[in-house]
């Protein structure tokens, strides 16, 4: 059976990783990965594949830099040629992004079947793409494999029992990964203090905005008098502060680094600070407090658990949230399934390839 993976971007590496490694087990899975090039810079794509050890991309379609609608149209042309020339039964797609939806356009339309894994989540906040992305690949897709409780709920709202999809439970592919990058972490090439603040910065919502970036940075930068603050900036995230006239000075700068560099410091950190979604969640695999960067959050289970704080892009309340705290969470409780996702998602899609031909 050969299934197409569509990837773009690092957290869809991360997850790519986890099945891939399941799919490599067995002869009879054939999978063609291909790599859309929304992450283009070498930190933020090539190194995840030689780390990760997985197959590199098969096809590279170098996309990236466009606006969405350019992006977006020039994957779903590019990714079509695909999937006429190699027929796979099955496109599998991975999260929120633009390579997401438009990989779940093209092989919809050609009537090739699709898998969404991480499906069901909901911010409900539509101004966010990744909102837009999500809510139409799970409505076009016949496998939707939702981590977490919550995911299935939502779409059960949305009248999900009443269309012709399938949706299970899965788990969470990012724990799997979790678990088995863990002992093979990497300690990045700078000095790493003893107590520090691990954060990221790249969503469109707060780098494009000045007042938000501004009081976000001005926030991370009084914590860092007194507390390290190591942040991994994006390219685009860089040049946006590098253009402007943003207090940066206590923080302390680093180029983008590979996941396992990234699990390192995630361990060795005493809390993460982030508008990642995929963050929020190593952070809770590695039973770290997250302060999260954003107004809402899909992974709403570790909001109502108390492992997460929402702050927004309030400096104050970025401030308060740091001060305030709790260290000592007991993070013994299992919201993302035990570390065996990848496994349940391969023997779903077999089984339901072998009920497609009966």
């Amino acid at each position: 059976m050969k299934i197409i993976t569509i990837v773009g971007a690092r957290p869809q590496f991360i997850k790519a990783a986890a099945l891939s490694r399941e799919f490599l087990k067995h002869n009879h899975i054939n999978e063609i990965i291909v790599h859309t090039g929304q992450h283009f810079d070498a930190n933020m794509s090539d190194v995840f594949f030689e780390q990760m050890e997985i197959p590199k991309p098969r096809y590279n379609l170098d996309i990236n830099g466009l606006g969405h609608g350019a992006m977006t149209g020039q994957m779903l042309e590019k990714i079509e040629k695909v999937l006429i020339t190699e027929t796979p039964e099955w496109v599998l797609v991975y999260g929120d992004t633009n390579s997401t939806i438009a990989g779940a356009l093209a092989a919809k339309k050609l009537h090739i079947k699709v898998a969404h894994v991480e499906a069901g989540l909901r911010s409900f906040n539509m101004a966010m793409p990744e909102e837009i992305n999500r809510i139409l690949t799970d409505r076009i897709s016949d496998l939707l494999f939702c981590p977490t409780d919550s995911a299935i709920e939502n779409l059960n709202k949305e009248g999900y029992n009443n269309l012709d999809s399938t949706l299970l439970k899965s788990g969470d592919v990012m724990q799997d990964a979790a678990l088995f990058y863990s002992k093979k972490a990497q300690a990045p090439r700078f000095l790493v203090p003893e107590q520090f603040i691990l954060c990221t910065i790249h969503r469109a919502e707060n780098t494009d905005n000045d007042k938000r970036l501004s009081s976000i940075l001005s926030g991370l930068n009084i914590i860092a008098k007194s507390n390290p603050v190591i942040l991994p900036l994006h390219p685009r995230t860089k040049n946006i502060i590098n253009k402007g006239s943003f207090d940066i000075n206590n923080l302390t700068i680093v180029e983008p680094l590979g996941y396992l560099e990234m699990v390192y410091l995630i361990k060795k950190s005493k809390l993460v600070m982030t508008d990642s979604g995929g963050l929020q969640k190593e952070a809770f695999f590695f039973k770290k407090p997250c302060i999260t960067l954003r107004d809402e959050t899909e992974w709403v289970e570790l909001v109502n658990g108390g492992f997460n704080t929402l702050v927004g892009a309030n400096e104050q309340l970025i401030i308060k949230a740091f001060e305030k705290q709790n260290y000592d969470i007991d993070f013994n409780i299992n919201l993302y399934g035990n570390g065996t996702a990848s496994e349940f998602i391969f023997k779903s899609i077999i089984e339901f390839q072998n009920e497609s031909y009966k």
